[in-house]
């Protein structure tokens, strides 16, 4: 008996119906600098961009640059932030990530993922989203969005956040790669959503195997 060979995933299909219905995805993070960038998605972690959104200008306000942001105490920036999820260690990220920055980066956000990730408070999709939105580089972050959107449209059967982020990046051209990143997030936050995904309107529904099985 033939073991029946799993279908290729329909990346063309699915990334030109992107380019064509979303082509200006951006973040939905609100920055003017590598420094509200890199506070703003630390920040994120398991909180929504319109919860951050509503807390950061006070905070940059308060610290408008990283030296000021790493004079601070993680209980002076905790007052500032505690409306968001896991207040009191994304405090204490915050400073210490600030400090190590004047001391190892000469007050400078590093440009390369495996600096970003020696950051407290910066893991490998926090340091993914610095580089793709700040430099372009050609890399996929990959939250919770994204992971289930990738599955639900099998472009991968990835176990662990990474594992999907490189299937991603074997199949998305590096041109397109800091589009899809935001593509796919976007997608997810607000049509392909975790409990009632919008199956019926949702163009990609054709090389969707979520809804292909949900029929």
């Amino acid at each position: 008996m033939k073991s029946q060979r799993k279908p290729e995933p329909a990346f063309g299909p699915i990334l030109a119906w992107f380019a064509e219905n979303r082509p200006l995805a951006a973040s939905e993070l609100h920055f003017a600098s590598p420094y509200q960038l890199i506070v703003a998605v630390i920040l994120s972690a398991q909180c929504t961009d319109k919860r951050v959104n509503l807390t950061t200008p006070a905070l940059y306000e308060r610290y408008p640059d990283v030296a000021a942001l790493a004079a601070a105490t993680p209980e002076e920036v905790y007052a500032l932030i505690k409306s968001i999820s896991y207040p009191n260690s994304k405090a204490a990220h915050l400073v210490a990530m600030a400090q190590q920055v004047m001391e190892r980066f000469g007050g400078e956000i590093p440009r390369d993922i495996e600096s970003l990730m020696t950051l407290p408070g910066v893991g490998r999709k926090t340091a993914n989203v610095v580089t793709s939105v700040l430099y372009d580089e050609p890399v996929i972050a990959v939250d919770t969005h994204v992971f289930r959107v990738a599955h639900r449209l099998g472009l991968s059967d990835g176990k662990t956040p990474y594992a999907v982020e490189r299937d991603l990046e074997a199949g998305i051209p590096e041109a397109l790669r800091a589009r899809a990143h935001h593509w796919l997030i976007l997608h997810g936050r607000y049509e392909c959503t975790a409990r009632k995904p919008k199956c019926a309107s949702c163009g990609l529904a054709p090389y969707c195997r979520y809804h292909a099985q949900s029929r």
